[in-house]
Parts: structure tokens; C-alpha cells; sequence
């Protein structure tokens, strides 16, 4: 095997690269809250909490809790409805905690894929130097070839002329 088909062999393992290998290291490191179920969840609440369902779900509760105790079909909770208000704080108790959780959790992400991209692009750098030198490289050789071309042209065209002189002075009478 010459050369030129190492390199285009080379070039061609270099098609199959491993995208998420800067990635990889970071799946060790140890979660930011216990375990990886309970983020999970606590992630998947926190996103519950912003949607328009939790929050069309909950104004229909507080409306029927409050028209239900206003009218009188029930008097668990009262004006000024203290059981409500400590429904909402501990839903508030709640759910500050999950929402810091959540961000917490994905402000480590972000580091690790902030620390993954830029040793990508640090590699994309090397490998770029690496082409550019290889490039370089090839375009003296380049160099050298069409020089070495063009002195065996020009030494070749020497030698016809010269050929040419001989023959033309073997043809010519003597006197």
C-alpha cells in the first residue's frame, strides 16, 4: 500500500468520528440532588408547574373552592379561606425548591456540554492545523515535481536538439 492510499485510508476513518466523545467523560460525575429518578422527576414537575394545563387546572380548582364555600354548598373553608392560602404556600414550599432543582440540574448540563463543545473545538483546531501543514506539505512537493519537470523537459529538449545536430551533420555530403 503506497502513500496517497494510507492517507485516503486515514482520511476516510477520520469520516467515522465519535461526535459525542467529549460528552462521555462527564456521565461519571455524580448527580446534583441524590439520585438520577428523583431529578428526573423533580425536573419533569418544575416543567409541569410553567405549563398553561397546571395553571388552567389550578384557576378552575380556586375558582370552585372559592364559589363552593361562598355560596355555602360547603363551609370547610371559610372568607378569608385560610385552607386555601395554605394549600398555596405549601405548593410555594414546594415548588420553589423543584424550580432550583431543576435549573441546578441543568446548569450542570450546560457546563458540561460548554466544557465538551470547547474541547471539540479545540480538536477541530488541531485536526485543521494538522490538514493545513499536510496541505502544505504536499504543495511543496507539488513544487518540487513541476521544477524537477520542468528541468528533465528542458534537458530533454537539449538532448533532441542535440540528437537533431548530429543527424543533420551525418546527413550532409562531405566534400
Amino acid at each position: 500500500m503506497n502513500s496517497s492510499q494510507r492517507e485516503n485510508l486515514s482520511s476516510a476513518s477520520e469520516l467515522h468520528i465519535d461526535h459525542l466523545r467529549f460528552h462521555r467523560p462527564h456521565e461519571h460525575l455524580s448527580k446534583t440532588f441524590g439520585s438520577d429518578l428523583f431529578g428526573l422527576k423533580a425536573e419533569a414537575f418544575a416543567r409541569f408547574f410553567g405549563t398553561p394545563v397546571f395553571l388552567g387546572v389550578q384557576t378552575i380548582i380556586v375558582a370552585i373552592w372559592i364559589t363552593a364555600n361562598v355560596l355555602g354548598l360547603t363551609n370547610f373553608d371559610v372568607y378569608p379561606f385560610i385552607l386555601l392560602n395554605l394549600a398555596f404556600s405549601l405548593q410555594a414550599a414546594y415548588a420553589a425548591p423543584l424550580i432550583l432543582l431543576a435549573q441546578t440540574r441543568q446548569a450542570a448540563r450546560d457546563k458540561a456540554h460548554s466544557e465538551a463543545d470547547a474541547k471539540h473545538r479545540e480538536a477541530i483546531a488541531i485536526a485543521s492545523a494538522k490538514q493545513s501543514a499536510r496541505m502544505l506539505e504536499l504543495l511543496r512537493q507539488n513544487t518540487e515535481l513541476t521544477e524537477l519537470t520542468k528541468m528533465m523537459a528542458e534537458r530533454i529538449e537539449m538532448l533532441t536538439a542535440e540528437i537533431h545536430r548530429h543527424l543533420v551533420q551525418d546527413t550532409k555530403p562531405r566534400n
